[in-house]
């Protein structure tokens, strides 16, 4: 049986107070007073409940840490080598529509390096967590993620742009070249969700342009504890701050990485 360290149980039980609240008003869906902080990005009086929540507990279990948040943004602590980052509501949009697909995500960051992270999905009751150097777990089950070793096999999930936001011509560009060259792409509203999976092997790989440091800290160090690559989309190690990201397995991440290359450089019509 995994056994969960000090600082897990914290991050664990601040999630799992957190998704009450999350339970009880997704289960009046209809009642949620909802705001509009921007086009197609919601801010529901369950998020921000949540939010509040998860400040509260890691505070007291930790007082002097750092927090970086999705609605409040950084707040400076006293213990200057620690940070949590923290999405209380990843999958708002799903949330808000009624779709079963969501999760907190809480990262712990030391000295500028993700150490420890949970990812815990309330309507499955799936906890996802790691330690760095102790391997990653669903629940108390150890995660690895697949074996598949070609592109063919492969299903992929990624995250599109909406609206106004991105560079649709190039996105659509990457994701025909994708779409052609494996077994399907999945699109589910949830990044910290979909590298979860991608460390359970429900996913071979992921790709996404423009994510926040809270969508993919928690899923980066999952990824990695199962045995997984994550980088930009270059190769390097700019995710936190370019938002870019591509994960896959070891056999998965060079190949995915050279297609999405290539059709980055491939003309695009605009």
């Amino acid at each position: 049986m995994a056994v969960r360290s000090p600082v897990i149980n914290v991050m664990a039980a601040a999630a799992l107070k957190a998704a009450r609240g999350l339970i009880r008003d997704f289960g009046e869906i209809e009642q949620l007073q909802v705001s509009v902080k921007g086009p197609g990005d919601f801010v529901s009086a369950a998020d921000l409940k949540a939010e509040r929540t998860l400040k509260a507990e890691l505070s007291r279990a930790r007082p002097g840490y750092g927090m970086l948040f999705e609605e409040e943004g950084a707040i400076e602590g006293s213990d200057k080598r620690h940070r949590w980052i923290v999405d209380p509501l990843d999958g708002t949009t799903n949330f808000l529509h009624g779709i079963p697909h969501f999760c907190i995500s809480i990262a712990l960051e030391r000295d500028n390096e993700i150490v420890a992270a949970v990812v815990y999905e309330p309507t499955r009751d799936e906890l996802y967590w790691a330690e760095k150097g102790a391997g990653a777990y669903l629940n108390d089950r150890r995660l690895r993620v697949s074996a598949r070793r070609q592109l063919g096999n492969a299903l992929i999930g990624t995250g599109m742009p909406f609206r106004d936001r991105g560079d649709k011509a190039l996105y659509s560009a990457i994701l025909n070249s994708v779409m052609t060259a494996t077994s399907g792409v999945r699109r589910f509203g949830a990044a910290a969700l979909d590298l979860a999976y991608l460390a359970a092997g429900r996913l071979d790989g992921f790709w996404e342009f423009g994510l926040q440091p809270w969508d993919i800290a928690a899923g980066i160090l999952l990824v990695r504890e199962a045995g997984g690559y994550v980088s930009d989309l270059s190769g390097g190690q700019t995710m936190m701050t370019s938002g870019d990201v591509l994960a896959a397995n070891d056999h998965l991440h060079l190949p995915l990485a050279a297609l999405i290359r290539e059709a980055k450089r491939a003309p695009v019509d605009r």
